[in-house]
């Protein structure tokens, strides 16, 4: 992993991780006119307004509705026509585009100011949405506030027990279960570590004074570690498995339960 930086043209993309080419941009301003002399921004009936205009073609409307909706989701994009007239240069304010991804970064001089830097690696995609949501939000802030983050981080944990058919109350009964149930004993151990280090008793999601960066990231390692074993290599074995030729499966099957048969 490459961090980002103004110097470079390829680093690792702070939307998407890859690690590619990053084309750069300059940024202009024109004057805002008319009515209100403020930014366009859609609100939330927009869409639907737009919708029902019928002396609008449907071209028009789908065009319109994507740029209301990129707008509304806070993307950055460029205006695909337009007059490029009484345009001035903005100094110290740059655009980055990720080739792979095509998001824009926002640069004030050689700081990234958007999106928010984002420590570690992508979270395992296999992970549900909302847990992904709550890992990545700890990633954003894990510099800012370690002890903020460590706290979203241990209730990723608590969520990913939960996910894994725990009760996800209870951390100490959840890691026996999931050693039960084939979780890696130097996992376990781990988890032991971080359930035990400062103060044991503190609830996911709770902030402890106890927690920093190193902590922080040795969680976030952790539910990656969980979610790999449990499962997303369950799910790329199953796949393969199904791949194979039905005739060769049946056969296994077979095998497998005569075996069982015989320790009966």
């Amino acid at each position: 992993m490459r961090e980002p930086n103004i110097k470079e043209s390829a680093f690792s993309c702070p939307h998407c991780g890859a690690y590619t080419t990053q084309y750069w941009f300059e940024i202009f301003e024109r004057f805002i006119d008319g009515e209100k002399k403020t930014p366009a921004l859609p609100d939330p009936e927009y869409e639907k307004r737009v919708t029902a205009m019928s002396e609008l073609s449907d071209e028009v409307k789908v065009a319109v509705v994507s740029w209301a909706k990129k707008m509304r989701a806070k993307v950055i994009f460029p205006e695909e026509k337009g007059e490029n007239v009484h345009l001035f240069k903005i100094n110290n304010v740059f655009l980055s585009r990720c080739y792979n991804c095509k998001r824009y970064a926002v640069w004030v001089n050689e700081d990234m100011v958007y999106p928010p830097r984002k420590y570690g690696s992508l979270p395992n995609q296999d992970l549900s949405e909302e847990i992904r949501a709550v890992v990545e939000e700890a990633r954003s802030i894990l510099d800012l506030s370690p002890k903020g983050a460590a706290a979203l981080l241990r209730l990723s944990v608590q969520m990913l027990c939960k996910a894994l058919g725990e009760k996800g109350e209870d951390l100490n009964t959840d890691i026996a279960n999931l050693v039960t149930n084939g979780l890696s004993p130097v996992i376990s151990k781990s988890l032991d570590i971080v359930r035990v280090i400062g103060n044991e008793s503190v609830h996911p999601g709770s902030i402890d004074l106890n927690d920093d960066k190193d902590i922080a990231f040795r969680i976030y390692d952790l539910v990656n570690m969980i979610a790999e074993q449990m499962i997303s290599h369950p799910k790329n074995v199953g796949e393969l498995y199904g791949k194979l030729p039905e005739a060769k499966r049946t056969a296994i099957e077979l095998r497998d339960k005569k075996t069982l048969e015989k320790k009966d």
